[in-house]
């Protein structure tokens, strides 16, 4: 039998809560902890406080629903958790973060995690408070690129709740699915169960008070996405792309993502990455392998700024492997990183200045 959320919530929807009668879907009791593996399922009740006499009951009960309508076999595990402990709502989350950027592209091997690093790191450079959020969960590339392999990731105890404490390394704070799995283990989630893993780095995390949110988002147009732009006031997009036709088809789609009128995310600009190839040995030449220019003239059509052409240097791939960001050194592609967070603080400031905040997308069905 295969498992999935809406069998769960159905046979859950017949547990009355008697502090309400109303039934604990319908009460919003069910937290958004849903996990499904094979025939494992846990996830946490909402009760108004610690000391509620209903709250083994009704814990109990949702044992017995689901092993009465979905299958006895199931392997349940239900945790209590209280009001106070309640996420911030969408649009409220990071309420400290002054501007959330978010790296994108519209497929994968641009480079856009790389850029999304160095973009960080850069900005972190230039002296501003800098968060990196790797929200691509099944590809994450963060702890690899800052070598935190195997850091290990906190949680303290405030307002009632558990906060995750980020990584910090070269003056950013980080946090990623990557940190909370082996390297060699594959993310085998559903979509649900993926974008309930984003909300809990965004939402139950001790970011603090930061100039720039960054965030590595996934390739193409996804539920991760979709999520992103449900639960954050993204404040513009950086995208990202190679200067092959293959490449600029993904970006366009990437970019009308962002401008659909239901979502209304502005483009900051475009960033053409392995915009050409320099060998070591002959610093001055420019190889165009992939196509010239190509990124120039899609923000041209699509008016909208040209932020950086980075170029396809070995340096790039050592220093990303080695996890010291090219954006740390003084060499040409390394100033080119800074000159490509200045540009975005530039155009977050000009966008700051003539548009209203964004707001984030409705989770209405109707």
């Amino acid at each position: 039998m295969t498992l999935y959320p809406k069998l769960i919530t159905d046979a859950l929807a017949t547990v009355r809560y008697p502090g309400t009668g109303k039934n604990i879907i319908e009460a919003e009791m069910l937290y958004d902890d849903l996990r499904i593996d094979g025939m494992k399922v846990s996830f946490s009740l909402v009760f108004p406080q610690d000391t509620d006499p209903f709250q083994k009951s009704v814990m109990k009960a949702a044992e017995a629903a689901i092993h009465a309508y979905v299958d006895k076999d199931v392997e349940v595990a239900v945790k209590a958790r209280y009001a106070a402990e309640r996420r911030p709502e969408p649009g409220k989350m990071l309420p400290q973060v002054k501007n959330i950027i978010a790296v994108s592209s519209g497929k994968g091997g641009v480079g856009k995690s790389t850029v999304a690093a160095n973009l960080a790191v850069a900005l972190a450079r230039l002296g501003y408070r800098v968060g990196l959020l790797d929200a691509d969960i099944f590809g994450p590339s963060v702890p690899k690129m800052f070598e935190l392999e195997h850091v290990q990731i906190f949680a303290e105890q405030e307002g009632g709740r558990q906060l995750l404490i980020p990584a910090e390394k070269f003056g950013v704070q980080m946090l990623s699915i990557g940190f909370f799995i082996r390297p060699e283990t594959a993310t085998l989630w559903r979509g649900g169960m993926a974008c309930n893993a984003l909300k809990q780095l965004i939402a139950d995390t001790k970011w603090g008070e930061l100039d720039y949110m960054v965030l590595d988002t996934p390739p193409g147009t996804s539920d991760i996405h979709l999520s992103l732009l449900q639960n954050l006031a993204i404040t513009g997009a950086v995208v990202v792309s190679t200067p092959q036709q293959v490449a600029l088809a993904d970006a366009r789609k990437g970019i009308d993502m962002y401008r659909n009128d239901k979502v209304n995310v502005p483009i900051l600009g475009l960033v053409e990455n392995m915009a050409w190839f320099t060998p070591a040995e002959l610093p001055d030449n420019r190889y165009y392998i992939f196509g010239k220019g190509g990124v120039e003239q899609l923000a041209a059509e699509m008016q909208v700024p040209l932020l950086a052409q980075i170029p396809l240097v070995q340096g790039i791939c050592e220093s990303g492997d080695a996890g010291r960001p090219m954006a740390l050194s003084d060499t040409a592609t390394g100033m080119a990183f800074r000159s490509l967070a200045e540009r975005v603080v530039q155009e977050t400031d000009r966008r700051n200045r003539q548009l209203p905040p964004t707001t984030v997308v409705s989770t209405d069905k109707n």
